[in-house]
């Protein structure tokens, strides 16, 4: 079957794999700890993808051109045994890359161990170096030592290269981003600064909220001169950018200020098994239904194929002043960032 493209001519590359729904942190963007508290109920265990489900829907999107994989959650290190999962699907002829999303907490304990199963790198979530500003934006879950352990721990299994992800909110964490970028220059590791999104309904977001790109550069660069970088490969979210004395680069992901739909590559399967096209989606279309009513590999090629063709989303592009008021979008802990 020929890779298919979308409405657009977007072709389909990444596949990010949300493996549970549940998380370690509340943080404020994602699962803020009012709506998130102890009485909330996650998906039952039954109602989640098996890895074996899971390896088959990978496999039908690698052979329609996925290349690249990446294992999200909510926190995707709580869900028992993942290297498995990440052993069959590194395993998968045409995957060339091999990822996963973390907040970091517990990574130190699982790096070799993913590294060895087949994990090429990891991204690793850390808005903030200062411990009480970190707590603020986690819901004071947990604290900061435990995340950089992490981070020597997967660069020590060479889970490189390492990515920080820092979600910039105004008022928030911006006036410590200067600091982050110190403490990871001279290092192999890149931090993104992310504009902070309007993903799921939950999270309060107004536009008076983000920081946009040129003003997180323009930070940055106050204290370290930068230069742009091109692009490693199209459709890649994060401009680069590079200390103009040799010491690394950061990179800053601008969805709201800079839309990038016209590159968008991405498709993102739920821990229930919805197949969801954009990360600001209303729904998606559930593929663990076919799977159990005995569905063959062809089939779930056919679904995917159809899926992705009849592909209209550009939700970025689209956004207005504030967020939808409808509560229609998926939660970000449900199909990761």
């Amino acid at each position: 079957m020929k890779d298919p493209q979308d409405s657009l001519g977007r072709p389909l590359r990444d596949l990010r794999i949300s493996v549970t729904d549940r998380c370690n942190l509340r943080c404020s963007y994602c699962m803020p700890a009012e709506i998130f508290g102890t009485s909330y109920k996650f998906l039952p265990k039954p109602e989640i993808l098996t890895y074996e489900e899971i390896e088959r829907i990978a496999r039908a999107a690698v052979s329609l051109g996925v290349r690249k994989l990446r294992i999200t959650g909510g926190e995707p290190l709580l869900r028992a045994d993942l290297p498995q999962l990440i052993e069959k699907l590194a395993g998968i002829d045409g995957v060339e890359d091999m990822s996963l999303t973390t907040n970091g907490v517990v990574l130190a304990g699982y790096a070799e161990g993913l590294e060895q199963a087949g994990l090429d790198r990891v991204t690793i979530s850390l808005d903030s170096l200062d411990e009480g500003v970190f707590k603020e934006m986690n819901g004071r879950r947990g604290s900061l030592a435990p995340v950089l352990v992490g981070i020597d721990a997967a660069a020590r299994a060479g889970l490189a290269p390492i990515k920080v992800n820092c979600v910039v909110k105004r008022g928030t964490n911006d006036h410590t981003l200067v600091e982050l970028a110190r403490h990871f220059r001279g290092t192999d590791h890149i931090v993104r600064f992310i504009e902070y999104m309007d993903v799921g309904n939950v999270n309060g977001w107004n536009l008076r909220d983000v920081l946009p790109a040129d003003a997180i550069r323009a930070r940055i660069e106050k204290e370290f001169p930068l230069e742009p970088v091109a692009p490693n490969y199209p459709g890649e979210v994060a401009n680069r950018f590079r200390y103009r004395d040799g010491a690394g680069e950061i990179g800053i992901i601008a969805s709201v200020s800079t839309p990038f739909c016209d590159a968008c590559t991405r498709a993102r399967l739920s821990p229930e098994g919805t197949l969801v096209t954009c990360l600001f989606a209303s729904g998606g279309t559930d593929l663990r239904r076919p799977l159990r009513e005995g569905a063959t590999d062809g089939d779930l090629r056919g679904i995917l194929a159809g899926l992705w063709r009849d592909r209209t989303d550009r939700y970025s592009e689209e956004r207005t002043e504030e967020t939808r008021p409808d509560g229609r979008k998926i939660e970000m802990h449900r199909i990761g960032g």
